[in-house]
């Protein structure tokens, strides 16, 4: 809200605590484009404390137990204090645990150690954690001078990103945009239901800002922009594959056109929730997506570069 404003712009938040905000174009047009970018991530939540004083989680979104190992995290209390600790396997010391190859990571197998002298359930609920409090993983984000930036949560972080930089965009270089665009940061993708409200009744396109996939059977890589053609729920409407692609072509931006087996996206939960629209999905090419993830700046750049050439 507060880069939003101070670009000159007026977000509005939605009820469920997302945010919306008018990017400019034609104000008399019926024939608004929504962009969405998700700004939760994974994490996970206290579901159990034990008795020796340790946490048991439930994962929120896709969160993977074998990304968690070892990984440094807060716990965030209703009381407003936050703790840090570290996820561990339990009896985690090779030197005592002569399973410890061969267990599988799993939430039920795995645990938080709190950095606090806490033995018993007792001490720990003394700390006022309870069950339902968020765990919240370090994100470890660098960015090496060879342009990569590795971190967790690029999705959607750097979608995000790429969405303000656009908002600064059309307001420092004065861009008329031919249609309204609205800008959208929703906060319940991870589970499902983040675009599934409060779109704009003058909307009639949405395009999710989201990530694009690296990996096996696919083509697109860290440096290029993608466009999903088809995820798990079904198609993107033909005829916004076939701007966006022939957007990318006129621009001369590099590109891949894929389908992702495993994938939902907002503009998926808002046609579940009935909103007439057609949709479409875009994003940098992120590697190791859920886990300790890695994209280019060039793969970033060139989603900018499809949204300066689609929306103008």
């Amino acid at each position: 809200m507060e880069e939003y404003r101070s670009l000159g712009y007026s977000p509005k938040q939605t009820i469920k605590g997302g945010i919306i905000c008018e990017i400019g174009g034609d104000e008399n047009s019926n024939d608004a484009i929504c962009l969405e970018a998700h700004v939760d991530t994974l994490g996970g939540m206290v579901s159990q404390i034990t008795e020796t004083g340790r946490l048991i989680l439930t994962p929120l979104g896709g969160l993977e137990p074998n990304n968690t190992e070892s990984e440094n995290c807060k716990i965030y209390t209703r009381s407003g204090k936050i703790y840090s600790g570290t996820m561990q396997m339990k009896n985690a010391s090779v030197h005592v645990n002569k399973n410890y190859r061969s267990t599988a990571r799993e939430f039920d197998t795995m645990e938080v150690v709190i950095d606090e002298k806490v033995n018993s359930k007792e001490d720990v609920l003394s700390l006022h954690i309870r069950v339902g409090d968020i765990v919240c993983f370090d994100p470890r984000t660098v960015l090496t001078e060879s342009g990569y930036l590795k971190s967790r949560f690029l999705d959607d972080k750097v979608s995000v990103g790429i969405l303000l930089g656009f908002a600064k965009y059309v307001k420092e270089e004065n861009i008329k945009l031919p249609r309204k665009v609205y800008q959208y940061f929703t906060v319940f993708e991870e589970v499902g239901h983040g675009g599934s409200g409060s779109i704009p009744a003058d909307v009639t396109e949405v395009i999710s800002v989201d990530l694009g996939c690296v990996g096996d059977g696919l083509t697109c890589t860290e440096y290029q922009v993608s466009i999903c053609d088809k995820d798990s729920v079904g198609p993107y409407h033909y005829d916004v594959v076939s701007g966006l692609i022939e957007a990318a072509e006129h621009g001369k931006i590099d590109y891949a056109v894929d389908i992702y087996p495993h994938y939902a996206s907002d503009v998926d939960s808002a046609l579940t929730a009935g909103h007439e629209v057609r949709h479409g999905l875009i994003g940098p090419g992120v590697y190791a997506t859920h886990g300790y993830e890695r994209s280019h700046k060039d793969g970033i750049l060139n989603t900018f570069l499809l949204l300066t050439k689609y929306l103008a």
